[in-house]
């Protein structure tokens, strides 16, 4: 994807229209003292899934399921930072969680394939099923 005007880039290749992205601040309860009663340093990035350009729809199921409780039903993903007293350091937290969450589900899963036991694994595992019923058979008391 090109630079193109406006669009906020998430990964290679995907990006994020500025004007969707929905920056709020809060109260925050970390650090801070008692001004963090005073002051909103807590970041709040509201982003709907569907502006995001540049996902397959597989990533974007990816993401959805990577969200989790962060994805609302409106299917706007809710990002918040609140580790730093600075409301700046916050929103560039959040901004790198949200990069970090695009490009993992940018990750194509591997595909399991079944594999069988060997037959050597499979006769291991039997002698040593044999060896430990003995084991226990011999102590038990004679009957």
């Amino acid at each position: 994807m090109e630079e193109l005007p406006g669009i906020l880039r998430l990964a290679p290749r995907v990006g994020v229209p500025a004007a969707a992205i929905t920056w709020d601040q809060a109260r925050s309860g970390g650090p801070g003292g008692q001004s963090v009663n005073t002051t909103n340093s807590k970041a709040v990035l509201r982003l709907p899934l569907a502006a995001i350009v540049g996902l397959s729809e597989r990533s974007r199921e990816r993401l959805a399921v990577l969200a989790g409780d962060r994805l609302t039903s409106d299917g706007d993903l809710v990002l918040h930072g609140d580790e730093t007293r600075s409301l700046r350091q916050n929103r560039d937290l959040v901004w790198e969680r949200l990069c970090e969450l695009v490009r993992e589900a940018l990750v194509v899963p591997k595909i399991r394939r079944a594999t069988r036991p060997s037959r050597g694994a499979v006769q291991r595992r039997l002698d040593s099923k044999a060896h430990n019923a003995t084991r226990k058979r011999d102590r038990r008391a004679g009957d």
